[in-house]
């Protein structure tokens, strides 16, 4: 007698509790119940307040800074481990730690190898992220990874502006595949930001490589952090002859002068998904939510159905 399949469960981290929700909504069940208690000097304990024995949990956090936010995912791991989850998917929309996937210079560790190893060893046994900074991330794993697009988000948005004569740009030379496959899509012409910096989030010179003359010009990046290179791209752009810019990214992780100076910039505006809470408001950012994918994601896991529709690129 084939023992019998129970439903998932879906939890969430403190740090993403308004997008887990919204998940747990389109996929129709209930948030299930985790505490989170604080000691005084910092460390903090994770319990499940409820049964999953035998059960396929969905784990949801963004790791972004600080590290709590990674530590507390790897603790709800472990907890769901010992207590007899059937399978543990860590649902990461922001996979923090993936801008050092290689060794750029002598002695640096591959910290995105790193978080990958110890989220298998805390318990693992299926990764959901979307918009990795690299691609070949995937491969630092040894289980299963479904690593989502934004696109299938995102392109609708840029279709809904109604546009004539848009250019896709890329604010640097790493992003120019990204780029590319936007602009097959939407069948326009592609320009790429060379830049050169004096050290991480600070550009010593930028270059533009095409031409956006007239043209409406959409920037498309899989992260945002200082905003240092976005609007000085569009500014770039807007002084070579581009009748408007626009920017379209992942990740909204906006750190230090990020949205002063996107507020202060040429940009007309920022179209961005909400794996990561924006930590105020501003007048040029719009927020387009990425919970119908994942929840439709998740559904297809659970029944074993493909989920091949969802890669646009």
């Amino acid at each position: 007698m084939e023992p019998e399949v129970l439903s998932p469960k879906i939890f969430a981290s403190s740090q993403s509790i308004i997008l887990a929700n919204k998940i747990a909504d389109h996929y129709g069940i209930e948030l299930g119940k985790v505490k989170k208690n604080i000691f005084s000097d910092g460390e903090f304990q994770v319990s499940f307040e409820e049964s999953i024995r035998g059960r396929r949990i969905f784990l949801i956090g963004s790791t972004m800074p600080p590290n709590d936010n990674l530590m507390e995912m790897l603790l709800m791991i472990d907890a769901a481990k010992r207590a007899s989850a059937r399978h543990i998917t860590a649902v990461m929309p922001y996979f923090g730690w993936a801008r050092q996937d290689r060794k750029d210079k002598p002695r640096v560790p591959i910290a995105a190898k790193m978080v990958a190893k110890i989220l298998q060893a805390a318990g693992a046994t299926r990764i959901m992220t979307m918009d990795l900074h690299a691609d070949q991330i995937q491969g630092f794993f040894e289980i299963p990874v479904d690593h989502l697009y934004a696109s299938t988000i995102l392109l609708p948005q840029i279709e809904k502006l109604n546009l004539q004569n848009i250019t896709i740009a890329s604010p640097d030379m790493g992003g120019s595949k990204r780029a590319y496959a936007y602009s097959k899509f939407l069948k326009s012409e592609v320009v790429i930001c060379y830049k050169q910096r004096k050290k991480a989030n600070v550009i010593s010179h930028m270059e533009l490589i095409g031409n956006v003359e007239g043209r409406n010009v959409i920037i498309v990046d899989d992260m945002v952090d200082t905003a240092g290179t976005l609007t000085k791209a569009a500014d770039l752009m807007m002084e070579k002859g581009a009748l408007s810019v626009r920017a379209i990214t992942t990740h909204a992780i906006l750190s230090g002068e990020a949205y002063s100076r996107i507020e202060n910039s040429s940009l007309e505006e920022l179209i961005v998904t909400d794996t990561i809470p924006l930590k105020q408001t501003c007048s040029k950012i719009k927020v387009v939510s990425c919970a119908p994918l994942f929840a439709d994601v998740m559904h297809k896991v659970q029944s074993n159905t493909s989920i091949s529709d969802k890669f646009l690129m």
